[in-house]
């Protein structure tokens, strides 16, 4: 091949006569779109010296193929509406050391497909880095993503159902969110509809919403994340979910720390453990609605060992309004915020037990009793023979 003109023709030809399964591409700058690319292939480029350049629509497609690797090439240019590369109805495909560079919408699109995605650099496209929709064995590890329009990592179904992805030790910074919205843009990963999740060991920074978004998931496990400087929510479980497992993440800079909420939507269980929150913000830059918490829970929950320091606002707190359930706030270290742990006590609340917590440094009450966020009872502790929902272990 050459580096004048379109090279779709040539490309395209070298990919249906090879024989041997492999193909070794040369150094350069090659202009191709609309590639259709075949299984029980390896394409290899030279490291950071192979790009396949976007002419207005998708470099390629992977479309109901099986055992694809593509290594140390990349992808960058005007793609239009479409993605860089496309994946759909596939299985046993792998993408080592590429990169996707400057497109317009979304990176990579995988649709209905088993994908492998791993050393893998993303920066600078509209909308995603990654889009999953209705996964097949997705896992993603090891990548760097970064200032990306919408998303950082999409990991969606079409109907809910177990999806089973794993999300590990990437690094994902800079997302915006120029969609706009209330949280459907603006997030460094964001799982919807999709159970049986892993999101393990992400270090995941500068994230305009959330870091880790959960919508609607069933048995979905967060942890030992790193989550920085986010302007919402850094770790949230919305919605209809029902199963969350939220430990052992470190939480630094946001407008709350932690949210496992929406029993309205029906969302429920979870636990919440092991968690470090700290220096959470005044108020949100891009959603007003956003109170300053550590850590927020409703139903059927769990909350236990968790570190939650400097909030201006409720280190922990149980419940909005009648929204609480079953909720165990226990073993916790709170320090310096404005209150240490607050309760709902408006009628209707359902049942809450505190033990063992450790309130300590500045604050104006250590626990309290609130009306959503009106403080109605500044000494819960004194007073709880008032509040028949409220058990002291």
């Amino acid at each position: 091949m050459t580096q004048d003109g379109n090279q779709t023709q040539a490309l395209q030809s070298a990919l249906l006569a090879n024989a041997s399964g492999r193909i070794s591409l040369p150094p350069g700058r090659f202009v191709v779109y609309g590639l259709a690319i075949p299984g029980n292939v390896v394409i290899e480029g030279v490291p950071g010296a192979t790009w396949l350049i976007a002419a207005g629509s998708a470099v390629g497609t992977i479309s109901g193929q099986s055992n694809v690797v593509l290594r140390d090439i990349g992808f960058v240019g005007d793609s239009g509406s479409e993605a860089l590369l496309g994946i759909e109805a596939a299985q046993g495909v792998v993408l080592e050391r590429c990169s996707f560079r400057d497109s317009p919408a979304v990176a990579l699109s995988i649709h209905s497909a088993a994908v492998t995605i791993r050393d893998c650099d993303f920066s600078g496209h509209g909308d995603a880095a990654i889009h999953a929709m209705d996964s097949r064995g997705l896992v993603i590890t090891g990548n760097r993503i970064a200032k990306c329009g919408n998303a950082g990592v999409r990991v969606w179904r079409s109907v809910e159902g177990p999806d089973g992805s794993i999300i590990v030790n990437n690094r994902i910074l800079e997302i915006d969110w120029r969609g706009g919205g209330n949280g459907q843009n603006g997030n460094g990963i964001n799982v919807f509809r999709a159970d049986e999740v892993i999101v393990a060991d992400n270090h995941i920074s500068d994230c305009a919403f959330t870091a880790v978004r959960l919508n609607t998931t069933k048995n979905t496990q967060i942890s030992g994340n790193v989550c920085r400087d986010c302007g919402e929510v850094a770790i949230f479980s919305e919605f209809a979910f029902s199963g969350s497992v939220v430990a052992n993440n470190v939480v630094v800079g946001a407008a709350t720390g932690i949210s496992i909420t929406n029993l309205d939507s029906g969302g429920q269980i979870a636990v919440c453990t092991g968690n470090i929150v700290r220096n959470i913000t005044p108020k949100s830059a891009v959603n007003p609605d956003t109170i300053p918490i550590g850590i927020f829970v409703e139903a059927e929950t769990t909350v236990t060992g968790n570190v939650v320091a400097n909030v201006p606002g409720a280190g922990i707190a149980a419940g909005w309004g009648p929204f609480l359930r079953n909720v165990v706030v226990s073993s916790n270290v709170v320090s310096d915020c404005t209150i240490g742990i607050g309760v709902s006590v408006v009628e209707d609340a359902g049942a809450v037990m505190l033990s063992a917590n450790q309130v300590g440094g500045s604050y104006q009450h250590a626990i309290a009793g609130m009306r959503w966020t009106e403080v109605i009872e500044p000494d819960l502790l004194a007073n709880v023979g008032r509040y028949p929902h409220v058990t002291l272990g």
